[in-house]
């Protein structure tokens, strides 16, 4: 049986997550730099927004934003449907709608647009268009057929507070290094943050919205120090000495498994050098307050015996922060490296 999958009628905030079928190692550098083209072509026909991502050799995570729909003008239409399309497909698309409207068939060319703009400012369709062309890409060149990916995509509806917000951004932006490939989330372009460090106005665009939940309008410069105050976590282990024993002591990963084992509290700075299944499959995580009041309002995919919607999150510190679901096995596994 199939988890419900929540979605807002209004705008929203989600973490996607989807994994490569069997697990296979198929995105190296190239094929990661076809994926992030692919998803900021998708993102632009979209209309939603991208606020940070990491694509890794077996799975991508997303967190994004999706906007009140809004009616599109033609113009806007056209503009959006070539970030996806290729020239020729989009000028004949263009000049069919001016055609229309010029006859004033306007129920046709309505009819004309509607075939496209019922995906955009929709999670689903986003998910799909990405997933969908990422496969088409990778198939084409590899010569297979079928579907890249194990199953549909995973969604977490995140609260758009500060605390839910940058807790998932932060999360994301650190897989890299939890997989030990970097040691510095600036390194590693294929992360929202690092994506941003090298100077791309759309991956920094994404930052300054998430740190405008800490009730400021923030520039770049701003934002990215106040993301990496963030992103750089106390317990983090960095640096050694020339005797090579390390400047700052730091945490490993047997520490953090002890604490786990011992049924312990982890700070917010061990939790997130970990992987975390709330992030991926709480359903729904913000304030006990945010919960329940999705729960109420999605009543009916929820079991008729359940009477409260917010479950509290354990093996950490999490503050207020609440999901869906009450997860018990494999919460919080502690990093191969630290």
């Amino acid at each position: 049986m199939r988890d419900a999958r929540i979605k807002e009628e209004g705008p929203g905030y989600y973490h996607i997550v989807s994994r490569v079928v069997d697990r296979r190692m198929v995105f190296d550098d190239p094929e990661k730099e076809r994926f992030c083209r692919i998803m900021r072509a998708a993102e632009r026909f979209s209309g939603i927004e991208i606020l940070t991502h990491s694509v890794l050799s077996n799975h991508f995570h997303v967190l994004l934003y999706v906007p009140e729909r809004e009616e599109v003008s033609d113009e806007l239409f056209i503009r959006r449907f070539g970030c996806l399309y290729e020239r020729r497909r989009t000028a004949s698309v263009a000049a069919e709608l001016h055609q229309l409207r010029k006859s004033g068939q306007h129920k046709e060319a309505e009819a004309l647009r509607a075939r496209y703009t019922y995906r955009m400012y929709d999670l689903s369709e986003f998910a799909k268009t990405l997933k969908q062309r990422v496969t088409m890409s990778y198939n084409g060149r590899h010569n297979r057929k079928g579907t890249l990916w194990e199953e549909r995509f995973k969604s977490v509806l995140v609260e758009g507070n500060v605390g839910a917000l940058s807790s998932v951004a932060s999360y994301i932006d650190l897989n890299a290094v939890r997989a030990g490939m970097v040691s510095d989330p600036k390194d590693y372009r294929f992360c929202g943050y690092g994506e941003a460090s090298g100077g791309s106005k759309r991956a920094r665009s994404g930052v300054c919205h998430v740190m405008r939940t800490l009730n400021r309008d923030p520039v770049w410069n701003q934002a990215a120090r106040d993301y990496r105050r963030l992103l750089y976590m106390t317990g983090e282990q960095r640096g050694v000495s020339k005797a090579g024993t390390p400047l700052k002591p730091g945490f490993r990963a047997e520490a953090v498994e002890t604490v786990v084992e011992a049924g312990g509290s982890l700070s917010m700075s061990e939790l997130l050098r970990c992987r975390v299944r709330y992030f991926t499959d709480g359903t729904v995580l913000g304030s006990k307050v945010f919960v329940e009041d999705v729960f109420q309002r999605h009543r009916q995919r929820f079991s008729p015996k359940r009477k409260t919607g917010a479950r509290p999150m354990i093996g950490g510190q999490w503050g207020d922060l609440c999901t869906a679901r009450r997860l018990r096995l494999e919460v919080i596994t502690p990093p191969a490296t630290c």
